[in-house]
């Protein structure tokens, strides 16, 4: 697994997933920073390489009077203190193409969110900056079509690229995991599962995403098992009054025994 398209990732252990995760928006400057030193302290004991994930804005939300962020730029020098207090690499969110140099002054990588992922314009724009780049693949895009975005990403000059599966539209109400797209995205990528967005049941009447969170350990232990790169976990110290995605986040409580099983389950497969 080559990580080097994230420079300040530490404790690589040759084939162990790396890990993004972090709350869904920045809340503030003090639940940033306590979610990320337990996180980090987990990581470095598991030996798990470990990006911060925060966005500075939340730009598609289903209602008008939904939490999109506490300023762009306060949240995204939050961000870059994560960075510089436990020396690890951050990523958030970016939604317009003036977003892209903005946030790459502050993060290590630029997330291009499911729902935006074929805007060419905002793709060229994140590859432009030289950062790293995550590609989350649509949840209306079968695997295979993410190569198109990928090169998209290449062909700006940037070959630090790398897909996120968040699961396929089932229905208008559910979100289901296709496991063969792992495979098939690692061929012209190295490839994320996000666990948490996978479990998000979207378009509820009340226009708030709702979410099934016990599901989290099965789909993290399928995403291991096939050999994922990476994990995408939103945790939170208060899920339930969490400002954005409380329903699908896990309890950070919860995180470091889900991990020690997983690094368990990616050494064991490793033997065969």
């Amino acid at each position: 697994m080559d990580l080097s398209l994230v420079p300040k990732l530490k404790n690589l252990e040759a084939n162990n997933f790396f890990l993004l995760a972090g709350p869904c928006a920045i809340e503030g400057e003090d639940m940033a920073l306590r979610i990320a030193e337990h996180t980090v302290k987990i990581t470095s004991e598991l030996k798990i390489p470990y990006v911060f994930k925060g966005s500075f804005k939340k730009a598609n939300r289903s209602r008008i009077d939904s939490f999109t962020g506490i300023g762009d730029e306060k949240a995204l020098k939050i961000l870059r203190k994560v960075s510089e207090t436990f020396h690890i690499p951050t990523m958030t969110d970016i939604h317009e193409v003036s977003d892209a140099e903005k946030a790459a002054e502050y993060v290590e990588i630029l997330q291009i969110p499911a729902f935006l992922v074929r805007q060419t314009e905002l793709v060229v724009a994140a590859a432009k900056t030289g950062k790293a780049v995550n590609l989350k693949k649509g949840q209306f895009m079968s695997p295979g079509a993410m190569k198109h975005a990928v090169k998209k990403v290449q062909n700006s000059g940037n070959n630090q690229v790398m897909t996120t599966d968040r699961g396929t539209m089932f229905g208008y109400q559910d979100i289901i995991v296709d496991l063969r797209g792992i495979p098939e995205m690692r061929e012209f990528s190295m490839t994320v599962l996000d666990v948490t967005h996978s479990l998000q049941q979207p378009n509820q009447s009340s226009g708030v995403t709702g979410g099934r969170p016990e599901m989290i350990e099965t789909i993290a232990r399928a995403g291991v098992v096939n050999h994922i790169d990476g994990l995408f976990i939103e945790t939170h110290f208060d899920p339930s009054n969490a400002k954005s995605d409380g329903a699908n986040m896990l309890h950070i409580d919860h995180l470091k025994s889900l991990l020690s099983r997983l690094v368990d389950i990616r050494q064991t497969i490793n033997q065969f």
